[in-house]
């Protein structure tokens, strides 16, 4: 039996206003984003999304890459009504797919403090080399 869900690659057929509701609203790590830096955001990176056979978005997942050495995974977000039926696995599935098939990225960077089993199902491990990330925040 098929699945109901659709993974899309284009960013073209992003629900702007319900992405931002979703990052600005329910995640711990983008709350209070203005719609503005939410879609500077989207324009510059690429995009993914899942939807239901109705074509509603429950998903989306956002990657920032140069497209030949590194890539950062952020932004991914499920909707709370779709949650625990399998469309976290289909968005980061199809991102690290997409990244292996459309560029020579070696290597795929995230940070979380949830969801740690489902992105240890596509091998991301905690980092080998440095032991830490170094952050400067910018002053504005």
């Amino acid at each position: 039996m098929p699945s109901p869900y659709s993974f899309s690659t284009d960013t073209a057929t992003i629900d702007r206003p319900l992405v931002h509701r979703w990052l600005s609203e329910e995640s711990y790590w983008a709350r209070g984003r203005t719609r503005e830096t939410q879609d500077a955001a989207i324009d510059a990176s690429r995009n993914y999304s899942v939807r239901d056979a109705d074509g509603r978005q429950v998903a989306y997942a956002r990657v920032v890459t140069d497209g030949v050495t590194f890539a950062w995974l952020c932004d991914v977000f499920v909707d709370e009504t779709a949650r625990g039926e399998g469309i976290g696995r289909l968005i980061v599935e199809g991102v690290i797919d997409d990244l292996q098939h459309s560029s020579t990225v070696k290597r795929i960077v995230l940070a979380a403090s949830t969801a740690s089993g489902l992105y240890e199902k596509f091998r991301f491990a905690e980092s080998s080399g440095p032991s830490r990330y170094l952050i400067r925040p910018m002053d504005r």
